[in-house]
């Protein structure tokens, strides 16, 4: 114990950046979950279905992360083409196939296993063009819009 704290003493006193661990973490059990569907999220068809941990108006400010949320697509519907003004959006696909359309207006197919982002200041949309539902956890990292 005592060379752990007079490591970090040392640490400390040459200016280096030490990571302290959170006193703890957060768990959001999936029955705690926000339920929050949108009809035409973003200009898209259909309804996306969303599953939260929070939503991007409930964190601090000083919270990085904004939003969390398991989402889902049912086939033919879509999240439509939209921007990220001032934050980050991430997609970890899950289960299903689908075409993600970046910032460059091009067409890209995802499957599970698949991630995508859109940085501050870019568009990106989804659409589940397969047979199945389009499963992504969804990570909004930024500033919450005004």
């Amino acid at each position: 114990m005592w060379k752990s704290a007079v490591l970090l003493l040392l640490a400390i006193s040459l200016g280096w950046t030490v990571m302290i661990p959170a006193a703890s973490a957060d768990i959001f059990k999936e029955e705690n979950l926000i339920v929050l569907d949108k009809e035409k999220a973003g200009g898209g068809v259909g309804v996306l279905y969303g599953r939260y941990a929070f939503t991007r108006d409930l964190p601090p400010m000083e919270n990085p992360v904004r939003e969390i949320g398991w989402l889902t697509l049912k086939p033919g519907d879509s999240i439509g083409f939209h921007k990220h003004e001032v934050n980050e959006d991430v997609y970890i696909v899950i289960s299903g196939t689908g075409i993600f359309k970046n910032d460059d207006g091009r067409d890209y197919p995802v499957k599970a296993g698949d991630i995508t982002i859109a940085r501050k200041g870019q568009s990106h949309g989804l659409s589940n063009t397969g047979s199945e539902d389009l499963v992504v956890i969804s990570v909004i990292a930024g500033e919450t819009p005004k």
